[in-house]
């Protein structure tokens, strides 16, 4: 989760008494108006405070209150020099787009970041139920699963010890998918994934060990 808190935050600084107010009016003054500071507060695990430092570091990369998929690639691969991390990144940016409009709000981007920073275990497996499950047909297929796994070791690049051989995506997905695909019927159902998850700490581990690339 390091490489979007990065992107969208602000190192702490010297505050002035007139801050939130300002932050108060640049919610309303972008183009895209995101929803107040209390009805964010309220539906996400951040405090006031934390919303308003977010804000401004999205503004800052976003000043017309939204992000499209092309920005969201640009600023995404400054944290992965070492690999391709445009197909990875489309992944992502498409489980951030709840709404599917092409384009991720403040509103979009604090709710998804909420559940994988501050979520609990099962809010987060569904979130990656969601980002595995491509085209949202409320399935993963095998398919899908090999997609995502090879899109994360592109990104990765060269940084991985020992060097990954090609087909290592691939085994990593047959062994995951058999564990998961519990009634053999060539899908992996949201309950089926949740249920494998918690049930098998090898799973767990490379959950989180993903959840850095974000």
């Amino acid at each position: 989760m390091g490489a979007l808190m990065v992107i969208f935050s602000l190192q702490p600084k010297q505050r002035r008494k007139t801050d939130s107010v300002e932050d108060e009016l640049e919610l309303s003054a972008v183009r895209h108006r995101p929803e107040g500071l209390e009805q964010l507060e309220a539906q996400t695990r951040f405090s006031r405070k934390e919303l308003q430092i977010l804000y401004r570091g999205f503004k800052n990369e976003c000043p017309s209150g939204v992000v499209n998929e092309d920005t969201f690639k640009d600023i995404y691969s400054q944290f992965f020099p070492q690999g391709d991390a445009s197909t990875y990144a489309h992944f992502l940016f498409n489980a951030f787009d709840t709404d599917h409009n092409g384009s991720v709000s403040f509103e979009d981007f604090v709710m998804g970041l909420s559940i994988l920073l501050r979520g609990t275990v099962q809010e987060k497996l569904n979130w990656a139920f969601n980002l595995y499950d491509i085209n949202k047909d409320g399935y993963i297929t095998k398919e899908e699963m090999l997609d995502i796994m090879k899109a994360i070791y592109d990104m990765m690049g060269k940084c991985t010890y020992p060097v990954l051989k090609e087909e290592t995506p691939r085994q990593h997905v047959e062994v995951f998918f058999q564990k998961m695909d519990k009634n053999k019927d060539g899908v992996v159902t949201i309950d089926e994934f949740i249920d494998c998850c918690q049930n098998d700490e090898n799973i767990m581990r490379s959950m989180h060990l993903f959840e850095n690339v974000l």
